[in-house]
C-alpha cells in the first residue's frame, strides 16, 4: 500500500530538502533529480511513498515547477518512481543496479543485504606522471603522455572496504585540482560539469585475486586475504576512452552486484 509524504516532516519522516542553488554549472533538473534519487536509494523515502506533490516540492527546493516536472519524469524513465492515477507519484519497489546514473553517483559495492553502501572517499595521492604502456593502451594515446593518476580510499563505517586508482589524459582535465582537499568526491559528475563530457559507457573486467602489500596495508587485511579486482574503462558520448581505472576491494562484508535486463 502505498503512504503519502508530507512536505511538512514529522518525527517519523524524511528530513526535509535542501533548497538548491539556481547557480549551479549543470542543469538544474539533473541537480534536483539527483536529490531525490538520493532520498530514495539510501532509504529515506521507501518503497511505496508516494512523494510530495510538484508544487511542494519545488517550494522546499526553492525552484519552478518545470524544473521538479522534469526531474521526475527521469526519475519515471530510469524505474525510480511511477505515476498512479488518483495517487501521485510513487517510489517503485526495487531500483536498478545496472543503470549508470547510480553507478557513477554512488559507491559501487552493496551491502550484504543488496542495500547501496554511502562511503566517504579519501585521498591518498593525486599528481600528473607519464602514462605506461598499459596506461598509454587504455586510454588511447601515446606512451609517455601526461596523465593525472588520482589514488583514494574509499571508507564505510569507518572501515576502508576498497581503493582506487584513477588515470585520465591531463589535457582532457586543465585545471584538474592537485591538492588532496579539493579533489572531487564525484569524478564523472564533476568531468560533466566542469568539461561537458559526458560518460555513457563502461567496461568492466573482474578477477578474484590474493590481497598485496598494499591492498592490505589500505584495507586492513590479513596475509593471506581475498580481494575483488576491478578494471574499467569509461567512453564519453563519442566512444572516446576518457577514465581508465583500476579498483581493489575487500568483501568481507560487501557484495558486487550485476544486474542484466
Amino acid at each position: 500500500m502505498a503512504r503519502t509524504l508530507t512536505p511538512d516532516p514529522e518525527p517519523a519522516q524524511p528530513s526535509p530538502l535542501d533548497r538548491l542553488n539556481e547557480g549551479a554549472g549543470t542543469p538544474l533538473y539533473e541537480i534536483v533529480k539527483r536529490q531525490l534519487s538520493q532520498k530514495i536509494l539510501f532509504g529515506d523515502w521507501g518503497p511505496g511513498t508516494v512523494l510530495p506533490a510538484e508544487v511542494a516540492l519545488a517550494k522546499d527546493l526553492g525552484v519552478a515547477v518545470g524544473t521538479v516536472r522534469h526531474a521526475l519524469l527521469e526519475l519515471v524513465r530510469e524505474g525510480l518512481v511511477s505515476r498512479r492515477r488518483g495517487i501521485g507519484t510513487v517510489v517503485t519497489s526495487r531500483t536498478h543496479h545496472h543503470n549508470l546514473t547510480y553507478y557513477f553517483q554512488y559507491f559501487r559495492l552493496h551491502g550484504r543485504d543488496e542495500s547501496l553502501q554511502h562511503s566517504e572517499p579519501r585521498v591518498v595521492s593525486v599528481g600528473i606522471q607519464p602514462a605506461d604502456s598499459r596506461v598509454a593502451q587504455k586510454l588511447q594515446l601515446a606512451d609517455g603522455a601526461p596523465v593525472v593518476r588520482l589514488h583514494r580510499v574509499r571508507v564505510v563505517d569507518k572501515r576502508p572496504v576498497i581503493h582506487d586508482t584513477y588515470f585520465f589524459a591531463a589535457e582532457r582535465a586543465p585545471d584538474f585540482p592537485m591538492t588532496p582537499e579539493k579533489v572531487p568526491s564525484r569524478l564523472h559528475i564533476f568531468f560533466l560539469e566542469r568539461y561537458g563530457v559526458r560518460v555513457t559507457a563502461v567496461r568492466e573486467l573482474l578477477a578474484a585475486e590474493l590481497a598485496n602489500e598494499d591492498d592490505r596495508k589500505l584495507l586492513d587485511l590479513k596475509d593471506p586475504s581475498a580481494v575483488l579486482s576491478i578494471e574499467d574503462v569509461a567512453f564519453d558520448q563519442t566512444g572516446a576512452p576518457v577514465i581508465y581505472s583500476l579498483r581493489r576491494a575487500s568483501t568481507a562484508n560487501h557484495i558486487y552486484i550485476n544486474e542484466i535486463k
